[in-house]
């Protein structure tokens, strides 16, 4: 699967209360908690965000409590890919039992600049800045998880398979 889209840029410790803040936790539907996604720390995140954009983050990204919501406003914001140096391991699970791609990549966070172009290859694990002609790699997930990715999330694949 080729991802291509704009880069937003954040820092380190982005934790689950930036990504959706807890005030909006009272409706879980997919579409109330895009329209808050990032809100406090991107007041024009929503506004900005297009379908297939990428967010590029440092440290520990998805840090703080372990609901499902954050990931879950991510992807329904229309962001196809987290690209982080690493991410927080319950952030790092939910996001693939919803079935939002990440990838983990030091390199990639520190060379990409907000508003580059990115394209990436989940099944490689091949970044691409567009903007500066970078290349870098990152660890891609083994086959079944890209199959969970791709189903569109763990509940997903698991009724693709009649489980």
């Amino acid at each position: 699967m080729e991802i291509h889209g704009k880069v937003f840029k954040y820092g380190n410790d982005v934790d689950t209360d930036v990504i959706i803040p807890a005030r909006y936790l009272n409706d879980s539907s997919e579409s109330a908690l895009a329209s808050h996604c990032m809100e406090d720390i991107d007041a024009d995140f929503v506004k900005k965000v297009k379908k297939g954009d990428v967010i590029v983050a440092g440290d520990n990204f998805g840090c703080g409590s372990s609901r499902e919501h954050a990931p879950l406003a991510i992807k329904a914001s229309g962001i196809s890919l987290v690209i982080a140096k690493s991410f927080a391991r319950i952030f790092y699970r939910n996001a693939i039992n919803i079935g939002l791609p990440i990838l983990e990549c030091p390199e990639a966070v520190a060379a990409i600049k907000a508003g580059d172009g990115v394209k990436a290859d989940l099944s490689s694990g091949v970044i691409y800045n567009l903007t500066t002609g970078g290349k870098f790699s990152a660890q891609p997930f083994p086959d079944f998880i890209q199959e969970i990715i791709n189903d569109g999330g763990l509940l997903a694949n698991l009724a693709k398979k009649g489980n």
